[in-house]
């Protein structure tokens, strides 16, 4: 009876309530911003994601007539009337004495959330159906990349149900809304991440004979239409939402974000950053908000002069992870479409992934650096940013053999350190910056260098990877969003937040590597 009740009471939920979509900014307009600026919290992600103790009707009427009184106090005002969030890990304590084994087995049960219950009043979650897996720490909701990455390990560790589970949220997500959103919050509608979903049905198939691709034809193609949504009648030499036409008429895409104002889980540091920028404050802000849809927040890879982040330019590039993302998609949607008996439709699909390998080999190989870089698509040519990005059309087989041979070359001479690949050569501060090392970057250069035969740099990195995880949990007994690789036993660093353990994705990708190098 739960199971067959649980969806009709979601469906009920969601007719029901007009204002289901709106964002904590929408919801509070001038109590929001005051919170975000006062400095009532040190994070402001955690006014975003608190709970109110009444309607937001009735805590606006409460504001506006309190909030010029002379013994009015915010700090005191939010308190009463919301509920800070809970950070689940912090009252999980780690046994190292038990094994490394052992702690990522109990951290399925720690990062684990069950289907929402839909809250008595409004908050910022948008109530997923089915049980998930959350990264951690301040990330208390389902992140759509990061979900693939925790995917491995769940595969790993037997968690088919809990693989379909989070596939069967992402569809009803696109279903519901068109697209993945960066996570299940209503601040979050105005963008989404990296397009993982065609792998996450490629790797629950592979782990559950009873599912197939085209089980998810649907979604595919619908979250296809997301991506490209615009691109029929676009004039070449022109953009429009994450579609790029090149002025031969070359068509690939680029991270985008329809909201044009500071993010509100980061509001006041993207206020502060932008003092910092010449350009239109608009045009800044959906940069900045680019860079977040692409995970890579911030990075100098963004940044005109490698520099500055001022001179971020996201929607500017084409990137290269992106157009592999989207290739790997039409690649499935072909394939959910031979599954279904229609070649017609298969081949049209196929055509498409063709052609935008073509143009990733065209645009994306740069030839004066014989390395993988994104492309000024304004400037119309490649950017001089190296990063380790350039792995990923060797995770994706689209690489010639020549290609994937320097790509190896230079990995080895430049990005290889102590503790795995760093993710680019520049160290200014930002988190997706050198010294840093990332799980899923770990992974993806990994897993594509042994598409290409490169076995024994792919193994040094596993295995300079997996001891770097293991030190740091001798020492620290938690597993960590980012390392410094550069070191032999040093945390990451940089960013907008302080560093995050739990860690959904490094577990998913260490767990994946322990299996692979144990076999």
């Amino acid at each position: 009876m739960k199971k067959i009740l649980f969806p009709i009471l979601f469906l009920l939920y969601f007719s029901v309530s007009a204002q289901n979509n709106l964002s904590p900014r929408e919801l509070y307009p001038g109590l929001f911003e005051q919170v975000q600026l006062g400095g009532i919290y040190p994070d402001g992600k955690t006014f975003v994601d608190a709970m109110p103790k009444k309607s937001a009707a009735e805590i606006m009427k409460t504001y506006q007539s309190q909030k010029n009184t002379p013994a009015f106090n915010l700090k005191q005002f939010v308190a009463e009337h919301f509920t800070s969030p809970e950070n689940h890990n912090v009252a999980y304590v780690s046994d190292v004495a038990a094994g490394l084994e052992k702690h990522l087995d109990t951290l399925w049960t720690v990062l684990k959330r069950n289907p929402d219950i839909i809250p008595e009043h409004q908050t910022s979650l948008i109530p997923l159906p089915y049980a998930y897996i959350v990264p951690g720490g301040r990330f208390r909701e389902i992140y759509y990349w990061d979900s693939y990455f925790t995917m491995l390990g769940l595969k790993e560790a037997g968690k088919k149900l809990l693989i379909k589970n989070m596939v069967d949220n992402f569809a009803w997500l696109i279903r519901r809304y068109g697209f993945i959103p960066n996570g299940n919050r209503t601040y979050y509608l105005t963008r989404s991440q990296p397009p993982f979903f065609s792998l996450m049905v490629q790797l629950l198939a592979e782990s559950d004979p009873s599912v197939k691709v085209s089980d998810y034809g649907d979604v595919l193609e619908k979250e296809y239409a997301f991506w490209m949504k615009g691109a029929e009648h676009l004039p070449a030499g022109k953009a429009l939402n994450h579609v790029v036409k090149l002025k031969d008429g070359t068509v690939l895409n680029r991270y985008y974000d329809s909201g044009v104002v500071p993010r509100e889980e980061s509001f006041a540091e993207d206020l502060k950053s932008a003092e910092k920028t010449m350009q239109a404050k608009p045009d800044f802000y959906r940069n900045v908000r680019a860079a977040a849809e692409s995970g890579w927040d911030f990075s100098t890879r963004w940044f005109a002069d490698g520099k500055s982040f001022g001179q971020i330019i996201t929607t500017d590039l084409i990137p290269v992870d992106l157009n592999g993302l989207l290739y790997n998609l039409e690649n499935v949607i072909a394939t959910a479409y031979i599954q279904k008996g229609n070649a017609r439709k298969a081949q049209l699909f196929s055509t498409k992934a063709l052609k935008r390998k073509q143009a990733i080999l065209k645009y994306c190989w740069n030839p004066s650096l014989n390395f993988f870089t994104d492309y000024n698509w304004k400037k119309q040519q490649p950017s001089r940013q190296l990063t380790l990005v350039a792995t990923s059309p060797l995770f994706f087989k689209i690489a010639t053999n020549l290609q994937a041979a320097k790509v190896a070359e230079k990995i080895q001479a430049d990005f290889l350190k102590k503790g795995g690949l760093i993710t680019t050569l520049n160290q200014s501060g930002e988190q997706w910056d050198a010294p840093n090392a990332w799980a899923p970057l770990q992974w993806i250069s990994i897993a594509g260098m042994k598409n290409y035969g490169y076995n024994k740099l792919a193994d040094t990195v596993s295995n300079r990877w997996i001891s770097l995880n293991v030190r740091v949990f001798e020492k620290t007994g938690k597993l960590m969003e980012k390392y410094n690789a550069s070191a032999s036993e040093t945390l990451g660093a940089g960013g907008e937040y302080p560093l995050q353990d739990g860690f959904g994705w490094t577990n998913g990708v260490l767990l994946k590597l322990l299996k692979v190098s144990a076999k």
